[in-house]
């Protein structure tokens, strides 16, 4: 369950979220809307415990695994070292990449792998970790649609019974991956 309750947050003279309430229950798949620079991200990072709300509550149960706008890899580090930071299980390390299509190349650095492979890397960290609760930040950028739709299936498995939080300006993104959205208004 997450929840934010009053929430306010500013960057200098900068107000980004106002006031800002919803809940969103255990399992439920939801998608944060708005413009560009209504405040999407700044709601995850708070979701994240990277910022403080300057005023108003957030309440969060659960374990938390995020995909960053930014990949956020070790770049020395193979794709398949990266995934398997997160989790304890060679099985579960081998699963994630050969779900996102990068099995074949687990052994490659980052360095080595185009933008949309190292995203896929990211993603595959991300289902590797024994999350309770998923962020994704504009996940799909970079990837082609036909393996999109593949790891889009993929994702829905995992969270099934898990909550899930997109940030998307694809339409489609959210129509397929979400049962509910929450509008974040931009502030003028």
């Amino acid at each position: 369950m997450i929840r934010f309750d009053r929430v306010s947050k500013s960057y200098g003279e900068k107000t980004v979220l106002s006031s800002l309430s919803f809940e969103i229950k255990e399992g439920e798949r939801v998608c944060l809307s708005g413009e560009s620079g209504a405040g999407k991200t700044t709601a995850l990072r708070l979701i994240c415990g990277f910022e403080n709300a300057d005023s108003g509550e957030v309440t969060l149960k659960g374990r938390i695994s995020v995909v960053f706008q930014e990949n956020r890899l070790f770049e020395s580090f193979s794709a398949y070292e990266n995934v398997r930071l997160v989790c304890d299980d060679d099985e579960k390390a081998r699963q994630v990449l050969v779900a996102v299509g990068l099995w074949d190349d687990r052994d490659k650095l980052i360095t080595e792998l185009s933008g949309g492979m190292a995203r896929r890397v990211a993603i595959a960290r991300a289902l590797a970790y024994p999350f309770d609760v998923l962020l994704l930040d504009e996940a799909f950028a970079g990837i082609d649609d036909q393996r999109k739709s593949v790891i889009e299936e993929y994702i829905l498995k995992q969270v099934q019974g898990k909550t899930l939080i997109l940030v998307s300006h694809d339409e489609a993104e959210c129509e397929k991956m979400c049962e509910k959205r929450i509008m974040i208004k931009q502030m003028q």
